[in-house]
């Protein structure tokens, strides 16, 4: 018996490898300073992944994105569906946690500065993995086709019309023509279920390997005291503390899914007005209310424009931040960690009046 274990473990190693993998995480160490707890929050960004995949799947089995069949089938998931409701509302609050969580992990690297040399990549691609995930929140938004994701909808995919010259184009892509339609709902299905699942794994792929290879990066905080800084084993020891967090955020997860599930409006109609107090997700409040306080017209410029034009110039210089902060530890690298903590202030401001 002992033998043929032998062989069987033998057998897959010579394929897979898998000896190799254990040493190279038995050698891998994690570094222990006082900034270690963000850490964490890449490894919960994996959970609430791989939770929206899972239920995803059990829900596209009896999802239907038609104009006829949508709603019904959500309100066939919450009520005829054994546990449909509890899948429904995991898969709802395990896509805000996943947003939250991406939010924080790109911002305690843009104040801890380890984005630094050699990790240009390493940033940018977490930049992706946040317009991916921000993109995947907003498409599975409709999905429901109640009256206030439609309205919500609208609202949405007509703000890039804003944009000199592809605005028009943009809109009229996203929604599969002049207006939100079972076209846009279609397209949308799509984008939820496929394209970006795909895109999002693809760049955590990449994501994972960059830190792999480059490790686990030092705060410049940390780094500049040139101090010897405590290391814990990958394997098995930080993997037991992650198996901690992962249980109490999944803890945290169901407590939210049982007692305040997500509810389902009636039937969108595409000729009714937009209902009252319309409000996007929470991780698109702080833009929404940005837009409706920003002046209707600067210097006979459309204010709309110049407020999507501002948000496009944020993210692309967010993305470069690497190649602008080059120098993190000199006053221009604490210029930059002090717009960090600017805009988390606006932000949290912002989301706070739309909700007033």
């Amino acid at each position: 018996m002992g033998n043929m274990k032998t062989e069987i473990r033998f057998w897959f190693d010579e394929r897979l490898g898998i000896s190799s993998i254990a040493g190279f995480l038995r050698k891998k160490m994690v570094p222990q300073h006082r900034h270690s707890l963000w850490y964490y929050t890449g490894s919960a960004i994996l959970l609430f992944f791989a939770i929206q995949v899972v239920t995803g799947f059990m829900l596209a089995f009896y999802y239907k994105p038609t104009l006829e069949g949508a709603n019904q089938s959500v309100a066939r998931i919450m009520t005829e569906v054994p546990l449909g409701w509890i899948i429904r509302s995991i898969h709802s609050w395990s896509a805000s946690f996943m947003i939250a969580f991406v939010f924080i992990h790109l911002l305690s690297i843009w104040i801890a500065k380890s984005y630094r040399r050699p990790r240009e990549f390493t940033w940018m691609s977490g930049v992706f993995l946040l317009v991916f995930t921000l993109a995947s929140g907003f498409t599975g938004y409709l999905l429901p086709w109640d009256e206030l994701s439609l309205s919500a909808t609208k609202v949405g995919t007509d703000i890039p019309r804003s944009v000199p010259y592809v605005g028009v184009w943009v809109t009229k892509f996203l929604r599969g023509g002049e207006d939100v339609t079972g076209d846009t709902l279609t397209r949308f299905f799509s984008f939820h279920v496929s394209i970006l699942p795909l895109l999002i794994f693809a760049f955590i792929a990449v994501h994972v390997y960059l830190i792999q290879k480059l490790g686990m990066s030092l705060p410049l905080s940390v780094e500049s005291k040139k101090e010897k800084v405590k290391e814990l084993p990958f394997w098995p020891n930080f993997i037991y503390r992650e198996m901690v967090v992962w249980l109490l955020l999944f803890g945290i997860l169901m407590t939210l899914a049982i007692f305040l599930p997500p509810s389902l409006e009636k039937t969108a109609d595409l000729m009714a007005p937009a209902p009252e107090g319309l409000r996007p997700e929470w991780y698109f409040l702080f833009l929404f209310q940005t837009l409706k306080v920003f002046p209707p017209k600067v210097l006979f410029i459309n204010g709309d424009t110049i407020v999507v034009l501002l948000i496009l110039a944020a993210v692309i210089l967010f993305f470069f931040l690497p190649v602008i902060d080059n120098k993190p530890a000199e006053k221009k690298g604490k210029v930059i960690t002090f717009f960090a903590y600017v805009f988390i202030v606006f932000a949290v401001a912002m989301t706070v009046w739309s909700l007033l």
